[in-house]
């Protein structure tokens, strides 16, 4: 049981929930929830982190999808489809789309509702660390994190997914005027401290948490999701190289996938441990894209993932590495991953993970 208590001055900085899934009703988990329920019901962090099991679903559910890409498609009879989502190919309506940066400091661990994330991005900071982000919209968690602090480089990374709103614990002042001049919905815990919790097991700032749908109360006009340039199918490309387990390290951190044919994904591991839920559950993804991109120090000495450009990229799906190529010619461009004979790389239906890698 993780102790709680209401929000702290301390900008950077752990409690959480279940997904709930966000279909044509809209958000259906905030309905009948107050603020003192809310309250109990953050208490109970383990008991409900362990309903949430997003991703051993995804799985389960990305096995009888169609074939076609993410979005709204039509059968043969002109029949309208079953909406999908740009972000994983598995059932889902347009929604506003929320990107979390999430703490993945040793004392951070484990994490809360990480599985619910649509995708799961694996970033480089200092001294060799690692943070994350996560991009939710088709399901809806009480409470994720921990919050932590955001970087120069979120900026022009999350552009691609329009104007999402973005939560992070605060941020240096050059980075903060950065982010508020943007065009995305910023949500500090700094500025916007009322969506914020703190309790957990863990000390700061190892302990801010964030309710997903009072901030997203707070940024009504948070773009929805969209296409971003990712593509599913059920069965994956010829070739591909067989692969049991790919690791990224950055020095002082390190991330490692490893395949599991028994739950048909890829299981994470940080620093060389299983990567769990607050509720004891698994992270993993049905695809990992491990992408290579440039990392010039900026003016703080943090390395700034460009993510504007191409590179190279492998995309691990089906226990197989395939070799492709990204492209991202503009901010506002979504990515694309490429064969080398010019097909677009389809993903599996399910959880995405990418990791920056330097190239």
């Amino acid at each position: 049981m993780h102790g709680m208590t209401t929000g702290s001055p301390s900008s950077d900085g752990g409690t959480g929930g279940g997904g709930t899934e966000r279909g044509g009703a809209g958000r259906g988990g905030k309905a009948g929830i107050g603020r003192a329920t809310r309250l109990l019901t953050t208490l109970a962090v383990a008991a409900l982190a362990a309903g949430s099991t997003a991703s051993t679903s995804s799985a389960q559910e990305a096995s009888g999808g169609a074939r076609d890409t993410a979005g709204a498609h039509q059968h043969s009879s002109g029949q309208p489809r079953e909406a999908t989502s740009p972000f994983t190919g598995l059932p889902a309506e347009p929604a506003p789309v929320l990107a979390v940066k999430i703490d993945n400091h040793k004392d951070a661990r484990p994490h809360t509702a990480l599985e619910d994330a649509d995708i799961t991005v694996v970033e480089k900071v200092e001294g060799g660390l690692s943070r994350l982000l996560g991009i939710y919209s088709s399901k809806l968690p009480d409470s994720l994190g921990p919050v932590r602090s955001a970087r120069a480089y979120n900026v022009e990374q999350l552009r691609m997914f329009d104007r999402p709103a973005l939560s992070y614990s605060g941020a240096r002042k050059g980075v903060e005027d950065l982010i508020e001049k943007s065009t995305l919905h910023a949500r500090s815990h700094d500025k916007y401290p009322a969506p914020y919790i703190r309790g957990g097991d863990n000390e700061a700032p190892h302990n801010l948490y964030v309710h997903p749908d009072e901030l997203l109360d707070t940024a009504p006009e948070a773009s929805k999701s969209a296409d971003i340039g990712f593509r599913f199918a059920d069965d994956a490309p010829e070739g591909g190289e067989p692969t049991a387990q790919r690791s990224v390290d950055y020095g002082s951190a390190e991330t490692t996938f490893d395949w599991s044919k028994k739950e048909d994904r890829w299981l994470t591991s940080f620093d060389g441990a299983p990567a769990t839920s607050t509720g004891g559950a698994r992270l993993g993804g049905k695809t990992v894209v491990v992408q290579k991109v440039e990392m010039p120090p900026d003016d703080a000495g943090t390395p700034y993932e460009k993510t504007v450009g191409s590179g190279k990229a492998t995309v691990l799906r089906d226990g197989k590495a395939y070799e492709t190529t990204w492209e991202r010619p503009k901010a506002e461009s979504g990515t694309t991953f490429t064969l080398p004979n010019g097909e677009r790389m389809p993903f599996d239906r399910g959880n995405v993970w990418i990791v920056y890698e330097e190239a």
